[in-house]
């Protein structure tokens, strides 16, 4: 491996903004697929309503099936009137009523500052953790997830700028488990009927759960991606997606997983023999070139932010040569960029 994949700048490029998509395809299943073939080393064009053309009978798809929850709150210092935005991270295990969140302006407010939120419920600000997380405190016995549902607004990623994009957009159509502050973004493309028509051919599905944070999306800062701590995320194999994705793999089918969020899931349950176990971690396992994959056959996902760990992820399991010409393809060609663009089938 040599020593100059592991240098942050490999992994920049330039996006002319206006690639940058501001809303979802509809029918979503109508954004654009690029196919890229790993050991041809080709790229094709298609849409992603025709995936079923590159996907076998007896192919297992793995799913992600968490659900964006409304993390972000509004209200006002207990002793002034500024509006303060508190945008909920995810809560400790060991104390439901404390969370982990992003306080907006942070400076304003200090460690003991109470804030009142809409419904007149008031929330303690206290100590400050990495990277300007703060972690707050909820009044004792306060059902959060109750209070969002109340309250809260689902957060859209900062560079999508239209203010009439309603929360529905931004959940898969199989969204269940409550817990990601950000959408599995490859999953945005599947219908309803679209899956429907992969069940009829014979691919195979299979569920699980990974929590999508905001470190996911974080630029890598460090001159050398080794240097980099990706923050933690929950996720959860259960023991029939185990069952299914062995079961694969002993019969030489494909595992095809929908998102980086299902690759960083199921490499991170691998056991020792590369077969899938189930269970729940908070995994912190980031997979940049140089990492050796056990479990994941074929990956769909989206094009992904400069610098950012997905990309890494991408050019660890494609190649960074063939990755970065799919990206200046893609460029060309005007594809659709980031969480409501357009996608990608590596296989």
């Amino acid at each position: 491996m040599s020593e100059g994949l592991f240098d942050t700048r490999l992994y920049d490029y330039e996006l002319p903004p206006e690639l940058i998509a501001q809303q979802p395809m509809d029918p979503r299943d109508s954004s654009r697929l690029m196919v890229i073939d790993r050991k041809k080393k080709t790229l094709y064009h298609d849409i992603f309503r025709s995936i079923m053309e590159h996907i076998n009978p007896g192919d297992l798809m793995v799913m992600n099936n968490t659900r964006v929850i409304p993390a972000r709150l509004f209200g006002r210092k207990k002793s002034g009137t500024a509006i303060i935005e508190v945008f909920l991270l995810g809560s400790l295990e060991t104390d439901q009523d404390r969370w982990k969140a992003l306080v907006r302006p942070g400076k304003r407010v200090k460690p003991g500052t109470f804030i009142v939120l809409e419904n007149g419920l008031e929330i303690e600000i206290q100590e400050s953790l990495d990277e300007g997380i703060r972690m707050v405190r909820f009044p004792e016995g306060t059902h959060v997830m109750d209070l969002l549902d109340e309250i809260g607004q689902v957060p859209l990623p900062p560079y999508i700028h239209r203010e009439d994009i309603t929360p529905s957009l931004y959940q898969t159509v199989f969204a269940k488990e409550h817990g990601s502050v950000a959408a599995p973004t490859a999953s945005l493309h599947f219908t309803e009927s679209l899956l429907e028509r992969m069940r009829n051919k014979g691919i195979q599905f299979a569920w699980l759960t990974l929590h999508v944070g905001l470190g996911t999306f974080r630029p890598v800062k460090e001159t050398d991606i080794r240097n980099h701590n990706i923050h933690e995320e929950f996720c959860e194999v259960p023991r029939e997606t185990a069952f299914l994705v062995n079961k694969a793999i002993d019969e030489g089918r494909r595992v095809i997983a929908v998102g980086t969020t299902v690759v960083r899931t199921l490499e991170s349950m691998k056991d020792e023999s590369g077969k899938l176990r189930a269970g729940k971690v908070n995994t912190s396992l980031f997979i940049y070139p140089g990492y050796t994959f056990s479990i994941v056959d074929a990956m769909i996902t989206n094009f992904h932010l400069p610098k950012s760990t997905l990309l890494m992820l991408v050019s660890a399991f494609t190649g960074r040569e063939l990755t970065f010409r799919a990206y200046e393809t893609a460029i060309r060609e005007k594809y659709r960029f980031f969480s409501f663009g357009d996608a990608m089938l590596i296989k």
